[in-house]
């Protein structure tokens, strides 16, 4: 009796095998803890060098300049020539033959400063609304490269900032914030209205991102005054970009269940807000992120919003083309594969039926 039960207790009490420990770990849940540590502990590595990357040191590749060809002086082809020396060649010039074309293609955003000769010296024409972070540079380069030949020289912002908003940040904090909370609304559908049914969780996606991009727009102008809005066009861009961004989680969510965070994350912050122009102007972001920005939602949301703002009577479709393309892909692929997706009452039934089998009935003695 003793030699059975000691053989017993040998029997179930050997060590597990590193292949049953493993598999024992991965139905544990400390297994989606342990990986949501690292995913964490990267993202924050992450999120930082992004930021860093695009913001902590701008420097200008490519800015667009209109030159206007007038009486032609030297002291202004030696102006033009210090200033392209001077920002390392990245001035691409433009030439207008008169005043009037070259600020037509400064309202059409083709160009970001106007340079032409007056008298014995130059004048400088920027647009502080395309970039504070250029316009500044652009100004501060001018003034050096104007002392260095010894003329005279005249600044102007002919498309100056709000005064609520003077480093001009204010359009990409509300668009930050329509970003974030797009998505985090469809997270919070997620989890707190798991049975809606597809239709149900895109109608309700469209009505806090109505509701919200409301609420941002009324508290940025109305409460603070920070910006005077177009306020229905922002209100709909606002929400345009608060649907988008959460639809973006939703397809996600569908093809990658729980860890639909991680893609929705690195879309939509690691690359899309570093890279929308609205902290730092895009000829003054790293060349890629310059090029792939105006095709993220953050990027369209800011360029939209930018352009309704500043730039009244000169707008143009691209942004929101780039926020409709993803809106509808984004719909389009939730509800090829609506099916995969972890809500639904169509989900309810079994489970329901299941739980109530397992509980015992509490009339029955």
């Amino acid at each position: 009796m003793t030699s059975g039960g000691g053989g017993e207790h040998g029997a179930h009490g050997r060590p597990p095998t590193r292949r049953e420990s493993w598999e024992t770990f991965k139905k544990s849940p400390y297994f989606p803890a342990v990986v949501l540590v690292l995913i964490v502990s990267a993202a924050a590595g992450l999120f930082a060098g992004s930021y860093t990357y695009a913001m902590a040191d701008p420097t200008p590749r490519r800015i667009p300049a209109a030159v206007v060809e007038g009486p032609r002086t030297s002291h202004a082809a030696a102006f033009v020539k210090g200033m392209e020396e001077a920002l390392d060649a990245s001035l691409e010039l433009h030439r207008y033959p008169d005043g009037a074309q070259a600020r037509e293609a400064l309202n059409e955003q083709r160009v970001f400063v106007i340079l032409r000769s007056a008298g014995e010296g130059v004048v400088m024409q920027v647009a502080g609304a395309s970039g504070a972070s250029v316009a500044q540079l652009l100004a501060e380069t001018g003034a050096k490269v104007a002392r260095a030949l010894d003329i005279r020289i005249t600044v102007t912002d002919v498309k100056p900032l709000g005064k609520g908003d003077p480093r001009g940040l204010a359009l990409f904090y509300i668009s930050l914030a329509a970003v974030i909370i797009g998505f985090l609304g469809a997270i919070q559908l997620s989890v707190h209205a798991r049975a809606l049914l597809p239709l149900e969780r895109i109608l309700f996606t469209v009505a806090y991102a109505l509701l919200g991009g409301f609420a941002i727009a009324a508290v940025v102008d109305w409460g603070l005054g920070a910006l005077d809005l177009p306020f229905v066009q922002s209100w709909m861009i606002l929400a345009f970009t608060m649907f988008t961004s959460g639809m973006v989680f939703t397809m996600f969510n569908t093809l990658m269940g729980r860890w639909a965070m991680i893609p929705t994350w690195g879309v939509m912050v690691l690359l899309g807000n570093p890279s929308s122009g609205g902290a730092v102007s895009w000829p003054l972001l790293p060349s890629v992120l310059g090029h792939i920005g105006r095709w993220l939602p953050p990027g369209a949301s800011v360029n939209a919003q930018h352009t309704a703002v500043y730039y009244q009577g000169y707008q143009y479709v691209f942004p929101y083309l780039v926020l409709a393309a993803w809106a509808l892909v984004s719909c389009t692929v939730f509800w090829v594969w609506r099916h995969r997706h972890p809500g639904g009452r169509d989900h309810m039934p079994e489970h329901a039926a299941t739980a109530s089998r397992a509980e015992p009935d509490p009339t029955t003695p």
